[in-house]
């Protein structure tokens, strides 16, 4: 595991008409045929457009284009298609649309590949199967609050693993640092030396006083960014200090319970324009849970990131480094080599694997 990737180049997202030689920067979140941005382009090429989906309501989606928001609806055969997910379509999904002269709404014909997808298991009566949150993201963040709610190293770690499966680059943010006591402020600075040490970037904030917001803006500058944690972390208040005036929803945290109040409904992208490289931000719901898809538990091991050293050394190839003789992982936590509790988040996972339950919760 690395440092988050260069920055992709990420077009800025504009509600101004389609680009001509007065308005060259009026360009897509995704990738525009040629063609359609044109001023000789034919009748059938001005009818298509290609854009990202940043929101999505029942059976409509808000399509970013060149000509900017399109509101869609998918083809039936879309919509049908056979696949283990409960949303064929989802925020960040790049489509290409037709586009209804008649009144400007547009059909989404054409789905394009996904480079990854955050995900979570499906509940109720679809449970086994996938539900796509955002596609196509650039780097997750994992946000914690040093407290009130309080922080909880294992989802972090069950969140790592998870952007790991699901080939997304990850980092964690350390936000109310403005409300840390002496204790917390040593419990903090022990997690952060441990995951910097793992080469994960960790930034520390304090949304309401200002503090690392630069850092943030610098992390989701050029990409298409998720931001999860638990309510009350400070999730939308922070991305209110990055993006002034974005508007997202904030709550409080109970008094009673010492936990946040849901403030996000449904998963959406909102430009960051204030940014001079523009990028996308991923307003996710308080989703109490994100499950671990398709992992074995003898693949576990290759998603701790200090265990890469250790992995040839175990006696047995399928070794799951919790009861097996000659476990090399074993001898280096023994060791002081690989620190006890990531080892203990580890068995953690694997258990909840073996039962077929792995699941980010807190």
């Amino acid at each position: 595991m690395a440092s988050l990737p260069e920055k992709p180049a990420v077009p800025p997202v504009s509600n101004a008409p389609p680009a001509t030689d007065e308005n060259t920067d009026a360009r897509p979140a995704g990738p525009v045929p040629e063609a359609s941005a044109g001023a000789d382009a034919s009748n059938a090429d001005r009818e298509h457009r290609t854009g990202t989906v940043v929101s999505s309501t029942g059976s409509w989606y808000e399509g970013q284009t060149a000509g900017g928001l399109v509101s869609s609806k998918a083809r039936g055969k879309l919509r049908l298609r056979e696949e283990d997910t409960t949303n064929p379509i989802a925020v960040g999904d790049r489509v290409t649309l037709r586009i209804a002269p008649e009144d400007g709404t547009g059909y989404i014909t054409a789905i394009h590949d996904r480079s990854n997808a955050l995900t979570r298991r499906a509940a109720g009566s679809r449970a086994g199967q996938r539900h796509v949150i955002v596609a196509n993201v650039d780097a997750a963040w994992a946000v914690q609050a040093v407290r009130r709610p309080k922080l909880n190293p294992g989802f972090l770690d069950r969140f790592l693993v998870m952007a790991g499966v699901c080939k997304i680059p990850a980092g964690i943010i350390f936000n109310k640092t403005d409300l840390a006591r002496p204790e917390d402020k040593e419990r903090v600075a022990t997690l952060r030396a441990l995951y910097a040490d793992l080469d994960y970037p960790v930034l520390m904030t304090s949304a309401t006083e200002g503090d690392g917001v630069e850092a943030v803006k610098d992390a989701l500058e050029g990409r298409l960014s998720v931001l999860s944690g638990p309510s009350g972390a400070g999730k939308s208040t922070l991305l209110n200090a990055v993006q002034p005036g974005l508007g997202l929803r904030t709550g409080a945290v109970s008094d009673k319970t010492n936990k946040g109040r849901h403030t996000t409904t449904h998963a959406a992208l909102y430009p960051l324009e204030s940014l001079d490289g523009g990028g996308f931000v991923a307003d996710t719901p308080g989703i109490r849970e994100f499950g671990i898809l398709d992992l074995e538990p003898d693949e576990l091991g290759h998603f701790f990131v200090e265990f890469f050293h250790y992995l040839d050394d175990c006696k047995f190839p399928d070794c799951t480094h919790d009861h097996e003789p000659g476990c090399a992982v074993k001898d280096a936590v023994q060791d002081g080599a690989i620190h006890e509790q990531r080892y203990e988040s580890y068995l953690n996972i694997l258990a909840s694997l073996r039962e077929g339950e792995a699941r980010v919760g807190w």
